[in-house]
């Protein structure tokens, strides 16, 4: 089966795995004829707003590479106020580790209101923005001030709503954006899903408006890239660190590391083997 056709089929199946109650019931005894209208407070007429297999604080709650190279392969959930859902496909993450890393936002240990998500539980997002206009998402992990960044991912649902978002968060009209354009970066994912300083300090197990469910296709170790991090040249040794991680021969990714996938090529690291 074509790669592409493969994931919609699994996207299929986990969508099916994560829809809504059926509400009718529920409805037709609230509006039968002569029943009492009041609001019911038993817990047999609340209605889930989601039933997903989401991951759980135990995922997150792990070392911040670990977790960086775990989070390849998961799927974010994005949940519009409409109700439309966005699913993409984490291929691209960057580790920050906190106190030690000079490419940190929490280097030295140093904790502000701007970085408070940093220093919360596993599973925490800190939003912050750059440029005064565009905006990067980071999930804690285990360790103080330690994060990952999402650098990209493959859009699986809602293609349509993202172009959207995209659209209206760029000033100048421009052409249709290809499906390879729409989270191909930190700054895109966000405007894609819609993602801004409201997010901050959100819990991603918790969070009716965005969380991750586990991904059908885990990448075996020969699928990851894992090579340097991007526009951070000013922190010494830390701009050389090998803290970025991405899956080999996805097209979604912001920055293909060539020479260090030939390097992979020639230890005889195919990807899928």
């Amino acid at each position: 089966m074509p790669r592409k056709r493969k994931l919609l089929a699994q996207l299929s199946a986990l969508h099916n795995s994560t829809s809504f109650p059926q509400t009718d019931a529920v409805e037709q005894l609230n509006t039968t004829p002569g029943a009492d209208a009041s609001p019911k407070s038993s817990k047999y007429f609340v209605i889930e707003k989601k039933n997903s297999p989401q991951l759980q604080e135990d995922f997150f709650n792990q070392p911040c590479v670990s977790l960086a190279k775990s989070f390849l392969g998961q799927i974010l959930v994005r949940k519009l106020p409409d109700g439309r859902e966005l699913w993409g496909r984490i291929v691209e993450t960057e580790a920050y580790l906190g106190g030690e890393d000079e490419a940190s936002h929490s280097r030295g240990g140093k904790q502000t209101q701007r970085n408070a998500a940093m220093f919360m539980k596993p599973g925490t997002l800190y939003v912050y923005q750059i440029y005064g206009i565009y905006f990067c998402m980071n999930v804690s992990s285990q360790g103080e001030g330690a994060a990952v960044l999402l650098r990209s991912l493959e859009p699986l649902q809602g293609l349509d709503a993202m172009r959207e978002l995209r659209r209206a968060s760029r000033k100048a009209p421009s052409r249709l954006l290809k499906d390879w354009q729409l989270c191909n970066g930190p700054s895109k994912l966000c405007q894609a899903f819609g993602i801004d300083k409201a997010f901050d300090q959100r819990d991603l197990t918790q969070d009716d408006a965005i969380w991750m469910v586990p991904g059908q296709d885990p990448p075996g170790e020969q699928d990851v890239v894992t090579t340097t991090r991007i526009g951070i040249g000013n922190t010494g040794e830390w701009a050389h660190k090998p803290l970025r991680f991405y899956l080999r021969g996805n097209r979604f990714v912001s920055v293909v590391d060539k020479k260090m996938e030939r390097e992979m090529a020639a230890r005889g690291h195919s990807p899928g083997s």
